[in-house]
């Protein structure tokens, strides 16, 4: 598909959204009429909750933009410039996450991104999720694309005759959508290939039972294939949430691990480096420093991971599978660049250039060694005059 998409542009996306979503598309880009049909579809009370998240989406992200460093003595800096364009993925059908669309979005806009597009599927004659496009009007989403999976994501990797190619792409997906992201990496940057949603409670005995047992449920929610595990030093803990639980969640889905202290339960979540860490514990800041392995740190009774989910403020697209001990939760920083800048002056240029030199020579480069050693002699030369 990848392939055809490539070599057919338009007409590819077009023949796949009939052979795959039963879609008869005229038009590859969702029509403003209906863009604005959707933002009147959708309820006021909505509307503000998703502006309302926004803003505090915004508020987190602007806090940790970084800025243009120059030091003029020592000849340094460091310019931060943002991607051009952005790629975002919204599934459609019952898997439609407005949230989704704020948290991807908006850090890519408070980074300064210029153009952000997104791609999400029709479904036959059906009407697209009015409260996606309704998010996407609220993160200040350029354009919107009716069309989904594999054929989207080939779309905004290599660009077609409407859909012009993007530098990078957001979003999650079922497996071939996330197969496909992985392969066109490197035509492209991706936010990552995400497998199932995870969350380990670490909670000691302080911790309200009915609160454990009702961030597990939600967590194992998500999908089948969602794993909540619980933590604990407290066996009576144990006992309480298991009746809370009432089987509601599968053998599949999760577990309760009993440790015999909360440093080994630090030490269970380091090495499983979980996309989300909730601790349920009396002092929960006083652990917080020696967490070293998460996507997401939640702190507290009052802090469940679903307030991430949509509205603390931190994107809720975190690393899965292990993947938290290498790479971090999306933010500004996944689309920005930054160009070191080197501007010495004379005087240190003069101070360096033996050193550079004499490594150049070192590495066997005669040519790097002549181009340093011809600007040595001639500040030799015109200060013996």
């Amino acid at each position: 598909m990848l392939r055809d998409v490539r070599a057919g542009g338009d007409s590819a996306v077009r023949r796949y959204a009939s052979l795959l979503d039963d879609a008869d598309l005229d038009t590859l880009e969702v029509p403003e009429a209906e863009l604005e049909a959707a933002w009147d579809d959708t309820p006021d009370d909505l509307k503000q909750a998703l502006q309302l998240a926004a803003r505090r989406i915004t508020e987190f992200h602007e806090a940790t933009l970084p800025r243009d460093w120059v030091d003029l003595s020592g000849g340094l800096g460091e310019l931060v410039r943002p991607l051009e364009r952005v790629g975002l993925y919204a599934p459609g059908g019952t898997a439609a996450y407005p949230s989704t669309v704020l948290m991807t979005a908006i850090p890519a806009r408070v980074a300064g991104v210029s153009e952000v597009v997104l791609a999400t599927p029709r479904r036959g004659q059906e009407p697209l999720n009015s409260t996606v496009l309704a998010a996407a009007r609220i993160a200040g989403v350029d354009a919107v694309y009716q069309v989904g999976g594999v054929p989207a994501i080939g779309a905004l990797a290599y660009g077609t005759e409407t859909i012009r190619k993007v530098d990078k792409i957001c979003g999650p997906g079922n497996v071939f959508v996330a197969y496909a992201k992985r392969m066109v990496q490197g035509q492209v940057d991706i936010d990552g290939v995400f497998g199932p949603t995870e969350t380990i409670l670490l909670a000691d005995e302080s911790a309200n039972p009915v609160f454990c047992a009702a961030d597990l449920i939600a967590q194992a929610e998500h999908d089948p294939m969602a794993s909540a595990i619980l933590v604990t030093d407290s066996q009576n803990l144990i006992y309480t949430v298991e009746a809370e639980l009432d089987g509601q969640i599968t053998e599949r889905q999760g577990c309760i691990v009993l440790v015999d202290d909360f440093t080994e339960a630090i030490a269970v979540a380091n090495h499983i480096a979980p996309e989300h860490l909730c601790l349920m514990v009396a002092n929960p800041w006083a652990w917080a420093g020696q967490v070293r392995n998460a996507g997401g740190l939640f702190l507290g009774e009052f802090s469940p991971e679903v307030m991430g989910d949509y509205i603390a403020g931190p994107s809720h697209v975190m690393p899965t599978g292990g993947t938290a001990r290498f790479s971090s939760a999306l933010s500004v920083h996944h689309f920005l660049r930054t160009m070191p800048v080197v501007g010495l002056s004379l005087q240190r240029f003069t101070d360096l250039g033996a050193a550079a030199v004499r490594i150049a020579e070192a590495e066997g480069l005669p040519g790097h060694a002549g181009a340093v050693q011809a600007r040595l002699d001639h500040i030799a030369a015109m200060q013996t005059r």
